[in-house]
């Protein structure tokens, strides 16, 4: 369980000390899920935890788009990116599914504008031919609204099995966020400490469900309409990055001994 009164700058220092082993390399975070289950608001969540302020970065759109935060300095960045990608409209959207795979092998570039129709074509000048270990996914985050009835219905869980079983064969470590815990749980929005007394018994059946573990599920409360950071929503929200970059890192790290 979290530290509430000293995890959040112990997870903040792990953050701004990460590189990764060889230089140069950076470290790319995607996130998928269902449309509105708040990837953009994750994103931004992040980006205003580590800018000390509120802030928007992320935009929802339907563009493949890799986001960088700057450290200190203009100019100067993070080592890790988190690319967002349009969220699946319902669990039979197959060219979504396709077009993420694609992603996760680094052919999808920047500002691909993804289609409803068409998966992305080889002939595409959108589609990378020759990625680098940059460009590659190197961890896979399924973001998911915790306050839906269904959290995750037979339909919706086996179009995440896939793509989740995808990402294994490639080696990728996979993890889940639920995200309006504050809406999802009462006991949550009076007090978000009461976080891991609530949060159990659907994150069980999720990892049933999708086949995730239950020390790979985390949940935040993003921020949407706060004006001022808060302490206890920034500390989940680096310890879920902490976990994140640290995953990532794993198989980065593996990647380059091959």
């Amino acid at each position: 369980e979290i530290n509430w009164s000293g995890d959040k700058y112990t997870d903040l220092q792990f953050v701004n000390d990460y590189n990764p082993q060889t230089e140069g390399q950076q470290l790319r975070i995607l996130l998928h899920g269902l449309s509105g289950a708040g990837k953009s608001s994750f994103i931004n969540s992040v980006h205003s935890v580590l800018k000390g302020r509120i802030s928007a970065l992320a935009l929802v759109d339907g563009i493949y788009t890799t986001y960088k935060i700057e450290k200190g300095n203009p100019n100067t960045f993070y080592p890790f990116v988190l690319n967002d990608m349009i969220g699946m409209k319902n669990a039979n959207d197959r060219v979504h599914v396709k077009d993420i795979k694609r992603a996760l092998r680094g052919h999808v570039k920047d500002g691909y504008t993804f289609n409803p129709v068409y998966k992305l074509s080889k002939e595409d000048p959108y589609y990378n031919e020759s990625p680098t270990i940059n460009n590659k996914v190197h961890i896979l985050v399924c973001v998911i609204d915790a306050s839906t009835d269904d959290l995750c219905g037979e339909n919706v869980a086996a179009t995440l099995r896939d793509i989740r079983l995808e990402a294994s064969e490639l080696g990728i470590p996979q993890v889940a966020v639920f995200t309006k815990i504050d809406e999802a749980f009462p006991e949550i929005k009076q007090d978000i400490r009461n976080i891991y007394k609530s949060k159990k018994l659907k994150a069980k059946k999720f990892s049933v469900n999708v086949g995730i573990p239950m020390n790979c599920i985390f949940a935040v409360q993003n921020y949407h309409s706060e004006m001022h950071l808060h302490n206890d929503i920034d500390t989940l929200i680096l310890s879920t990055l902490r976990r994140i970059i640290a995953f990532g890192d794993d198989f980065l790290n593996k990647q380059n001994m091959c």
